[in-house]
């Protein structure tokens, strides 16, 4: 891939249903899918549209661009943190059946945005940091819920949202 990717992540109740109905609708088949996830490439217009369990069925989980390479995630983050805008860095991370270097931000209304390159698929689980599932709207902290399948949801920072000073602070775990 030598171009920008734009990335959106949605709840879905049921995997293999959502999947069938996407495949109907898209015209595609998907580039992955895993019990608890799974995920389309679209080329024209590019976007990576994944599926994933956890949150409310229908509800955005996240939204995100996916670069070529490590260096223009650099770039962007770089640029970011220029514009004095408070984001969380993951080199490295394993998250949603894929090596990743990303970094996460939210926009003015909590949406966590999500900028990566991908290093690598991978056959590793999702993470159940229940930090994790709080900041995506799954849980609370102490919680460990798992859905129907027994997976947990990844994808998404490990921070959590300071109501009080609308900047955000670490979580005391890390997602992978």
């Amino acid at each position: 891939m030598s171009h920008n990717t734009f990335h959106v992540s949605i709840y879905v109740k049921d995997i293999p249903t959502a999947v069938e109905h996407y495949k109907k609708m898209l015209g595609l088949e998907p580039a992955k899918v895993k019990a608890d996830y799974a995920k389309f490439e679209i080329a024209d217009p590019p976007v990576i549209f994944s599926l994933t369990l956890g949150g409310e069925p229908g509800k955005v989980s996240h939204l995100g661009i996916r670069y070529p390479d490590s260096g223009e995630v650099v770039t962007e983050m770089v640029r970011v943190k220029n514009q004095e805008i408070s984001l969380l860095e993951q080199k490295g991370t394993t998250c949603c059946y894929a090596k990743s270097d990303k970094f996460w931000v939210r926009d003015t209304e909590g949406m966590p945005w999500e900028f990566y390159t991908l290093l690598a698929d991978v056959d590793a689980e999702t993470a159940a940091d229940p930090h994790l599932r709080q900041f995506l709207g799954q849980g609370q902290p102490g919680e460990s819920p798992k859905d129907e399948v027994g997976a947990s949801a990844c994808c998404a920072p490990l921070f959590q949202i300071d109501t009080k000073g609308r900047g955000e602070k670490p979580a005391e775990r890390s997602c992978c």
